[in-house]
């Protein structure tokens, strides 16, 4: 790593990547929060980068560009720039007027080239390249009514407990916002259609069975004090955070990967590790095992319409 002024060359893998005002500050420090820096984001991102790659590779992206930091104006990308460098892996996908050119990424080197971008927070799609009609992932976004992380923590082993009699593997993922994404690995032979149809019945069973406490109801009027059961993000050319990107809130916390028993700590909340510490997190390998397990839906769907009676 290498610098000139306010430029910073950074090696990544077997590329050397360019990052231009490096001091600039993308997180001030806030009501008590750190203060971080473009040189902050990089130095994140190329570090994560093995343990975030895995979960990024072959996935079109969103992306949440901040170019003045979370206090200015972001934007959400989709179509790559056609200054983008040439080596920076692109998925053309089609859309009613026409293609978007998605990027993906494949390697610590695009990693690096999107934080120079400003490109805070990666937004994935639940497929990949060769099959995005087809998700290999899905998503439950338990989003609370206000910030009590507790009721969080609840639906979450609710629906652990009801995915484990339905025989499939699932892990938490604190969204670094408000809440919790369970996610599962699936086959990926299922469309987006009969996989948002799995988990929108799974989440109905779940809210019939504790309907003072958890809601399917899409509208923020319908759902009072009670937790939603978000399972909207199951669909072609939606997104879902990525796991180890970082959010645009004070403090940059970040979306980290947790474990089952993580969540029997009272003191975990949405924002609890950042910048400054997901790396560590990352370490411990939280999902171990599980993303390599992908089920196939038949077997889960017979055992739900058993439940349901």
């Amino acid at each position: 790593m290498t610098a000139d002024g306010d430029t910073r060359r950074v090696r990544a893998g077997r590329r050397t990547v360019e990052v231009r005002r490096v001091d600039k500050v993308l997180f001030p420090g806030d009501g008590g929060a750190k203060e971080y820096t473009k040189g902050d984001l990089v130095d994140y991102y190329r570090s994560v980068a093995p343990f975030m790659l895995p979960h990024l590779r072959g996935r079109p992206l969103m992306l949440e560009r901040h170019p003045d930091g979370v206090d200015g104006p972001a934007f959400m990308q989709k179509n790559t720039p056609e200054h983008y460098p040439d080596w920076i892996t692109r998925v053309e996908v089609a859309k009613e007027d026409g293609t978007v050119c998605h990027t993906v990424c494949d390697d610590t080197a695009t990693l690096v080239h999107l934080a120079d971008q400003a490109c805070l927070t990666l937004h994935r799609w639940l497929s990949r390249a060769g099959s995005l009609d087809r998700p290999d992932r899905l998503v439950f976004d338990l989003d609370p009514a206000d910030d009590d992380f507790g009721q969080v923590r609840e639906a979450a082993g609710l629906l652990g407990e009801l995915l484990d009699t339905l025989k499939l593997p699932s892990a938490p993922m604190t969204t670094g916002s408000r809440g919790l994404h369970i996610v599962v690995p699936l086959t990926g032979q299922h469309d987006f259609d009969e996989v948002r149809a799995f988990a929108r019945d799974v989440a109905d069973v779940l809210a019939d069975a504790h309907p003072d406490r958890l809601t399917t109801a899409a509208r923020k009027k319908d759902r009072g004090e009670r937790l939603y059961l978000d399972v909207q993000r199951n669909a072609y050319a939606q997104t879902a955070v990525a796991p180890y990107t970082v959010r645009a809130r004070p403090g940059a916390p970040v979306a980290t990967p947790l474990t089952w028993d993580d969540l029997d700590d009272p003191s975990l909340d949405a924002r609890r590790w950042s910048i400054a510490d997901a790396l560590e997190q990352a370490r411990t390998d939280p999902w171990a095992g599980v993303m390599g397990r992908g089920r196939a839906l038949g077997p889960a769907r017979r055992r739900l319409d058993a439940l349901r009676g």
